[in-house]
């Protein structure tokens, strides 16, 4: 099944300058693992990173420079505690299962109401981001948006008044966008949210079930 939505330069370029949040980049890395299209398009995006990094003019490095780049390396090569196994047919993407410790089959889900579940996943940052799962044919409640939303869909489907999102997808959605998502029918649909804002909900029904579950 081919991947029609795609991740924005913008998002690629952050990604590749290594100046994304914790979350955003999980999300990032984990569309790429998924989408030969979007590695093809953030190689080539690092590389001319890298060509202007060549036209800088040259600064001197800080006192300890040297020091804290060998420590740090140490660091890295440190064999991990534990690596979760990869399970036979897996629904995280690689990156996503590494960060949060498991596949989907591992995860505690939280009711948010609706036919509607959420896990929260922790990150470092000023946003959330949260792994959703929607029972088939279920809608999340019309909502805008205080700020940008990164929407990536893991399992099943999802359609709004944009367009169908299935494995892979992305949607991205700022405070331009409104919109009532209804997960296909045939298996729950399993996505990966990323915000920087609370969501802007119309009905008091959500309205009031937001303080509580922090969507």
């Amino acid at each position: 099944m081919a991947i029609k939505h795609h991740l924005s330069d913008e998002l690629l370029l952050a990604y590749a300058a290594g100046t994304l949040g914790e979350g955003w980049s999980v999300a990032v890395a984990s569309h790429l693992s998924l989408c030969p299209v979007c590695r093809a398009r953030e190689t080539q995006l690092a590389a001319l990173g890298g060509a202007a990094l060549l036209d800088m003019e040259q600064a001197d490095m800080s006192a300890g420079a040297l020091e804290h780049c060998l420590a740090a390396i140490d660091t890295a090569d440190r064999p991990a505690e534990s690596v979760p196994p990869v399970p036979h047919d897996p629904v995280l993407p690689a990156p996503l299962r590494a960060f949060v410790g498991g596949d989907a089959d591992s995860i505690r889900w939280s009711m948010v109401g609706g036919g509607v579940r959420q896990h929260r996943i922790a990150v470092k940052g000023n946003h959330t981001a949260r792994l959703l799962k929607i029972a088939p044919g279920e809608s999340v409640p019309p909502h805008s948006h205080r700020g940008m939303e990164l929407t990536m869909v893991l399992a099943g489907s999802f359609s709004d008044e944009s367009d169908l999102f299935q494995r892979g997808d992305v949607e991205l959605a700022d405070d331009q966008i409104e919109h009532a998502p209804v997960a296909g029918y045939g298996e729950p649909c399993i996505c990966l949210a990323i915000t920087d804002a609370p969501l802007r909900f119309q009905g008091l029904v959500p309205k009031i079930v937001q303080r509580f579950v922090g969507i």
